[in-house]
């Protein structure tokens, strides 16, 4: 059987590396490209007379949509899966400077929601349209139809960084992969798994770990040693994931260590992403009313996300939280709430006595003024 489980994730997080934690990262570097495909698209559209946004207003229309994904997102994440952020001000170190930091700017630790930034983008939209004199309806339509491919390329890169992994799996599961990342939460490797990685420090050695073997077994164990254990084990994944004799041998010894693991990531790049964009590019090949494709777009990325929480594990802050009796995650209750939204306004919005928009195959002719 086809298995990728024998593959150890090695992906390095910086398509640029700088120095330290300094550079440009495939995860910045997905939202990019995912909104010059949204720009691209959105002049095509206008270009050809499907949308009342002018061609001319697209990059203005973007940019706003882009920011508000950013500040919805993150602070969607913090409000839906990190409350402690809006109040902790603890010191950060930033280009070797210590100074007191709000956690919500602490874009390093955490990151983006979803569903966040799906508020986030409605927000813009309403802004927009309102500072513009264009239906917000319309608006959101248009974010709709391209968000599946920002989507698609944000999974993507949740996979690349080894973050948001999938649940545990046989290891003759197809795609099946391991991620040296698993180190890093305490879920999977309590203290004394933690203990059998003493062949891995001690082949990696003190210039790398920061550690010595021979007081490895100990130092997991002790609560003071903590911070050292951390920063090892973080210098261990680093260090997996660059080529060379020496990282090539640690990894050799890790990954029979490692639990094999659905790609969860890429599941959803397929499925909330892919899936999703092609679906609403189907739906609206056809003029539809303002608001139809927004809500096509709340409904089946709902569906999909539902699904494929079912491969993935909760974060780490709120595995504790996951609704056992219901038997449904954190991100699948909020995808409940969205799908239930989505129907509720596709009927209403349906209704609604106002001009056809879009339509991509069959187009509506767009009303002088």
């Amino acid at each position: 059987m086809f298995t990728l489980a024998a593959y150890l994730h090695r992906i390095d997080p910086f398509a640029i590396h700088i120095s330290g934690n300094f550079g440009l990262r495939w995860y910045g570097l997905s939202y990019i490209v995912g909104f010059v495909f949204a720009y691209l698209l959105l002049r095509w559209m206008t270009r050809r007379k499907l949308s009342p946004l002018e061609p001319g207003r697209v990059a203005d229309f973007v940019f706003i949509v882009a920011l508000g994904t950013l500040v919805g997102g993150r602070l969607g994440y913090c409000l839906f899966y990190a409350p402690d952020r809006f109040i902790d001000f603890s010191a950060s170190t930033i280009f070797g400077v210590t100074m007191p930091m709000w956690g919500v700017l602490k874009i390093w630790d955490g990151g983006m929601a979803s569903h966040g930034g799906i508020l986030g983008i409605i927000a813009s939209c309403g802004w927009f349209a309102r500072r513009n004199k264009l239906p917000a309806l319309h608006l959101f339509d248009l974010c709709a139809v391209t968000g599946g491919l920002g989507v698609c390329f944000g999974r993507v890169a949740n996979f690349i960084n080894g973050e948001l992994v999938g649940r545990k799996t046989a290891a003759d599961t197809p795609l099946a992969v391991k991620f040296p990342q698993d180190l890093l939460d305490s879920r999977f490797w309590p203290a004394e798994k933690l203990a059998g990685l003493e062949p891995v420090i001690r082949t990696a050695g003190p210039e790398q770990t920061g550690v010595s073997a021979d007081r490895w077994a100990d130092m997991v164990t002790n609560q003071a040693d903590q911070a050292a254990v951390t920063e090892a084990l973080k210098r261990i994944v680093d260090l997996t994931q660059q080529a060379g004799e020496l990282p090539d041998a640690v990894a050799g010894q890790l990954a029979p260590l490692l639990d094999a693991r659905h790609p969860s990531q890429l599941y959803q790049a397929l499925g909330e992403g892919l899936l999703v964009f092609v679906a609403l590019m189907l739906i609206w090949a056809v003029a539809r009313k303002p608001g139809v494709i927004g809500c096509w777009f709340l409904i089946v990325y709902a569906v999909m996300r539902i699904v494929g929480e079912q491969f993935r594990v909760p974060d780490a802050h709120i595995a504790h939280l996951e609704y056992a009796q219901l038997g449904v995650t954190r991100g699948q209750l909020l995808s409940f709430a969205m799908l239930s939204i989505g129907l509720v306004l596709l009927i209403a919005w349906s209704r609604r006595a106002v001009p056809k928009l879009g339509g991509w195959l069959r187009p509506a002719p767009l009303e002088p003024g």
